[in-house]
């Protein structure tokens, strides 16, 4: 009996370190197949620089790559920071606009006393005001007001962000041009919703968008048409009183506008339809 046990043991103790062994040359071989870091023996400074160049020349995916190494390793310095700020800019040139909003986010909350801070503002509106409406858009004659508006809400608050907060950077003046463009893209925006309801037949909704968008954006070109709807919507409804009022305010407002003559605003009118929409 004491032979068997032994014996036992010993085909037992066998087999663990045949399995110990097994596991052993796994993992010697997983080691081996691990992918290898290309940029294992470059410095954060060398890697950064390597950046640049990459995106200077146009290469924003192999600029990325690198940019997000110097991120990791250089975290807590300057130059990570300024690796954020470029990795914003590169995921924003190859259309991955949602990546790059995020790490100007993060780079705000996490740095308000950055001396680029005014740049990461700046390159927030920009990437919301992106007025690049593609093929369809230009050959329908779109443009920035027949679309979703809250991009331009957002890029106008970064922009607006950048002027009260540092109104002597050098982006401060390309902001406040912007922000004016937005201001009267808005505008004409709530202009083009209330057109739309006009021509349904939604009087009081068109009288309605039309009255906002003189009540918000009292400056821009839109309220001549704006105000021209509210005479059209009141005259549809039979709001006498409130028609000549609109109508009055339209002649002192805008004495020489083309949409006091009947013929010239269906004229007008018409010429803003795009060729693709039937209604």
């Amino acid at each position: 009996m004491k032979l068997l046990k032994n014996t036992s043991w010993s085909t037992w103790t066998g087999q663990r370190a045949g399995l110990l062994a097994l596991a052993v040359s796994a993992l010697m071989v997983a080691c081996g197949s691990a992918p290898q870091d290309e940029f294992a023996n470059i410095s954060p400074d060398k890697l950064y620089a390597d950046a640049k160049e990459e995106a200077d020349d146009g290469n924003f995916e192999s600029a990325i790559k690198r940019l997000e190494k110097v991120e990791a390793r250089a975290s807590g310095t300057i130059l990570a920071q300024q690796a954020q700020i470029d990795l914003a800019y590169a995921y924003y040139k190859t259309g991955e606009k949602a990546q790059a909003l995020a790490k100007l986010e993060r780079f705000i909350r996490l740095h308000p006393t950055s001396p680029a801070l005014d740049y990461a503002y700046y390159l927030q509106g920009l990437i919301n005001f992106n007025d690049d409406l593609g093929l369809f858009g230009r050959l329908a004659s779109q443009d920035l007001s027949e679309r979703d508006q809250q991009a331009s809400r957002d890029a106008y608050e970064s922009f607006r962000q950048l002027g009260e907060r540092f109104p002597n950077s050098k982006y401060a003046q390309d902001a406040r041009l912007r922000m004016n463009h937005i201001v009267n893209s808005l505008a004409a925006g709530e202009v083009h919703v209330a057109r739309y309801y006009l021509r349904r037949g939604a009087n009081l909704a068109a009288a309605n968008r039309a009255q906002q968008a003189i009540k918000d954006y009292r400056q821009s070109p839109a309220i001549e048409e704006a105000l021209y709807i509210m005479v059209k919507a009141y005259d549809n409804l039979g709001l006498v009183q409130l028609r000549d009022d609109a109508q009055r305010v339209l002649k002192q407002s805008f004495p020489n506008s083309k949409f006091l003559s009947e013929d010239a605003a269906s004229a007008q009118a018409q010429a803003k339809k795009p060729w693709w929409q039937l209604w």
